[in-house]
């Protein structure tokens, strides 16, 4: 990988502009940055400064007008619609504000969802099942396991997302806002979970994100205002 054998994620002068009636937004002018390998990342900012775009970017979910990204050692301009979805698939999980969920599908079979279509991951069913029972025990979902999403509020829809984020155990996760619709000690026991995850398994977590506590105990924090980086600054782990 060009970028260094612990970057996990490089972004190479991104810019982003969007069509609006006559007019151009332009969302993201020149991001550079590099994210490394196990990193715990807030990328911060106002409304409108450009962190979902990135977010969505680093997700082959938009793709940079100009730049390029590059997703462990693959650059992803140019990737065909299937080779997408399997980078996406065996290397990321998302945490959506809009939360996502299959409404046909209860607690327990949205988060299972995921680990279904990964044929090639060898694991019988009893772990699968332990490790889906000790997600919605960490998540605190024990009595809502059977229930479907429009039984469940805002808060606990979100944990169902997350939750489901992390069950394959994925190499990246990014996470949009992911403690916007939780109480405090709700979110606080979240953060705790995607940290330990973070440590125990190496994922890297990408926050975009308006919650101080998450910025606090962040590894690494990039800052941006009007689509421009105004901080890029990684801390010493304790």
């Amino acid at each position: 990988m060009a970028a260094g054998s612990s970057t996990i994620i490089a972004l190479r002068d991104v810019y982003k502009v969007y069509p609006l009636g006559k007019t151009e937004v332009h969302a993201v002018n020149g991001v550079s940055a590099n994210i490394t390998r196990g990193d715990f990342i807030s990328i911060a900012g106002p409304s409108g400064s450009g962190k979902s775009t990135i977010l969505n970017m680093i997700g082959c979910i938009d793709t940079p007008t100009e730049g390029t990204v590059e997703i462990n050692g693959q650059i992803t301009t140019g990737l065909k619609d299937d080779e997408i979805t399997r980078l996406r698939h065996q290397t990321l999980g998302f945490i959506f504000q809009s939360f996502n969920l299959i409404p046909v599908l209860n607690v327990y079979e949205n988060i299972e969802f995921p680990l279904l279509l990964d044929n090639k991951k060898k694991q019988s069913q009893k772990e699968r099942r332990e490790w889906i029972d000790y997600l919605i025990e960490e998540v605190g979902l024990e009595k809502w396991r059977t229930h479907k999403p429009m039984e469940l509020s805002g808060g606990q829809r979100q944990r169902v997302a997350i939750a489901r984020a992390l069950v394959t155990k994925p190499l990246i996760v990014l996470a949009d806002e992911p403690t916007a619709n939780l109480d405090s000690a709700t979110g606080e026991a979240i953060i705790d979970l995607m940290k330990k995850m973070n440590t125990d398994v190496g994922t890297t977590f990408i926050f975009s994100t308006h919650d101080q506590t998450i910025v606090d105990i962040a590894d690494h924090v990039i800052r941006l205002k009007d689509g421009v980086v105004t901080e890029n600054r990684r801390k010493k782990r304790s």
